[in-house]
């Protein structure tokens, strides 16, 4: 059993929270944030969780009493919290787009991570994105150039997720360029307005190389559909490989399981469960 520390009480750190409270391997003993009466630490108190809104005081005045803290604020304050912690020997899964030290994307490189203290979890559109992403760049030569859309609801996205689309932008395109050795990366994001909110969408398109496999593009894609859905439930193909014009595109949809918000919000799931995919791999190590 692994005993964590949340920190940020939005929709993230919120949903986080549940997915922890469901996991057989892992104990949540504090819930920070900085706004009471939020509607998460109203959840956390629910479900019998310690908490405070203290945010980072908090988790620092607890070190030592959990094994490692999930940093669910943003990506500036993420920085910071880091600079704090890491003197003090813990460890961190961050889920902010800091940018900051080792990437970790479960269906890629797992087992890379499991020892470090320090690991960022990219973006929800780099978790979802990048896997398919590094299939195409495997089935070409020489990838020049890759572009990434991601799409999710306006009801899932808070203000700190606002905040931060520069951050976004730069972190998606830094794990895309590091997992992908392509030297081009374009990543956009939209925010659709669309009530009820729409099921989070990613396509991945780079150029018509002649030297594709497409057959083997399929094959490995539909692997790595299946390698993500072991811990991202919702995660599927709905456009599988194909050549339109000039460009090969892909297209994955995530729905959400409803945890926190509605199925829609698949950007969470993606990002939590993946979070909780290493750390739960964490503490099959340590047991």
């Amino acid at each position: 059993m692994l005993n964590v520390a949340i920190l940020g009480t939005g929709n993230v750190g919120s949903d986080l929270l549940l997915k922890v409270i469901a996991s057989p391997h892992l104990r949540c003993e504090l819930f920070a944030g900085r706004r009471a009466g939020s509607p998460g630490l109203v959840m956390a108190g629910e479900h019998d969780v310690a908490t405070s809104v203290d945010g980072i005081d908090a988790i620092l005045e607890a070190v030592g009493s959990f094994d490692l803290v999930f940093d669910a604020t943003s990506a500036a304050d993420a920085k910071r919290h880091w600079a704090m912690l890491e003197p003090l020997g813990a460890s961190m899964i961050d889920l902010t787009p800091a940018n900051l030290g080792k990437f970790c994307v479960p269906a890629l490189n797992l087992e890379e991570c499991v020892g470090e203290r320090y690991v960022g979890m990219v973006t929800c559109g780099g978790q979802a994105a990048v896997p398919m992403a590094h299939c195409i760049s495997d089935a070409t030569d020489g990838l020049s150039y890759m572009e990434i859309v991601s799409t999710s609801a306006a009801l899932s996205v808070g203000p700190a997720t606002r905040a931060n689309m520069d951050e976004y932008v730069v972190t998606t395109e830094r794990a895309t360029h590091e997992f992908c050795n392509v030297q081009i990366t374009k990543t956009m994001l939209v925010i659709n307005p669309s009530e009820p909110g729409s099921v989070m969408r990613n396509t991945v398109s780079v150029p018509v190389s002649e030297s594709v496999d497409m057959d083997a593009l399929l094959v490995s894609t539909a692997a790595m559909e299946e390698r993500i859905r072991s811990y991202v439930p919702g995660y599927r193909i709905v456009v599988p490989p194909v050549i339109a014009s000039d460009r090969i595109l892909l297209t994955i949809e995530v729905e959400g399981r409803g945890d926190w918000l509605p199925p829609y919000a698949g950007n969470l799931d993606i990002i939590t469960c993946a979070a909780v995919a290493l750390a739960e791999t964490k503490a099959q190590v340590k047991s």
